[in-house]
């Protein structure tokens, strides 16, 4: 035991006499003292280590200050793209408003009689066999129940049925309890329009009592054959389909509406014109 403890002792007697000849030559070739040597051995690793550590939080915090950038850069984006959204959509509200205005000047110079006021569409109400919309506009500006209302392209989309304080109702040419007199404006046949409500026909009109021997064709305009409500020539719709009634005697024609009632903004009242 005593000769294993002794063998010990001498190893590390003789790894000490080692370090200590090393670094006392290290110390005379590089002309610093000995307690410099083993201060620089000592922290040179944790000076690599803190170096290390900073490099490390520069990294972090670059990054943090990168993706702070970007996140108020991508705001920004938003933003941005927002306004020019907006801006985009009032540039398409003026271009149609503009366009209507055109129309209605139009339809005025062709139609010296016709008074009309004009209104916007605030609210609409559908269901089976009613159609109907609330306009802005009341018996202040001139408005009575059973006035035609059209849009500026001379297209009827229906007939005032109610007034009140702020506001009026008209029901739409797709109610089914609105009939219109009509006609075929190519060949004159006359018939009756009304909405269809039919089953995969709900936003359709259909003209009936058209006669069994009439030529009705795909794309032919229908017009209001003249009323004391309905002036002549409006535009109802286009033909896109014909057959025979149940009873086999009569025609009847499946129109789709000349004016975009899913997409009305703005609507005109014809509160007077010259009947024939």
């Amino acid at each position: 035991m005593k000769r294993i403890f002794s063998g010990r002792v001498k190893t590390v007697i003789i790894i000490a006499f080692l370090l200590t000849v090393g670094l006392t030559v290290a110390a005379s070739a590089l002309n610093v003292d000995v307690p410099g040597i083993v201060v620089k051995s000592v922290l040179t690793p944790l000076r690599a280590g803190a170096n290390a550590m900073i490099t490390q939080a520069e990294h972090l915090y670059s990054y943090a200050f990168r993706y702070e950038t970007l996140v108020a850069e991508n705001a920004e984006l938003k933003q941005t793209i927002a306004d020019m959204q907006d801006d985009a959509r009032a540039a398409d509200a003026l271009a149609r408003e503009n366009q209507r205005l055109r129309a209605v000047t139009e339809m005025q110079e062709q139609h010296e009689d016709f008074k009309l006021v004009d209104a916007n569409v605030i609210g609409w109400n559908s269901s089976d066999w009613s159609s109907t919309y609330t306009i802005n506009k009341d018996a202040r500006s001139g408005i009575k129940v059973g006035q035609c209302v059209v849009t500026a392209n001379q297209e009827v989309v229906g007939l005032i049925t109610e007034v009140g304080v702020g506001y009026s109702v008209f029901k739409s040419v797709l109610d089914s309890s609105l009939e219109i007199s009509a006609t075929i404006a190519s060949s004159g046949y006359n018939g009756m329009v009304q909405g269809g409500y039919a089953t995969g026909q709900e936003d359709m009109l259909r003209m009936n009592y058209l006669p069994s021997n009439s030529v009705v064709r795909n794309n032919d305009q229908v017009v209001t054959a003249g009323s004391t409500v309905y002036p002549r020539d409006l535009v109802l719709g286009y033909v896109v389909d014909a057959g025979f009634d149940e009873t086999g005697v009569a025609k009847f024609a499946i129109l789709e509406p000349a004016a975009d009632l899913g997409a009305l903004e703005q609507v005109f009242v014809l509160t007077e014109f010259a009947t024939e």
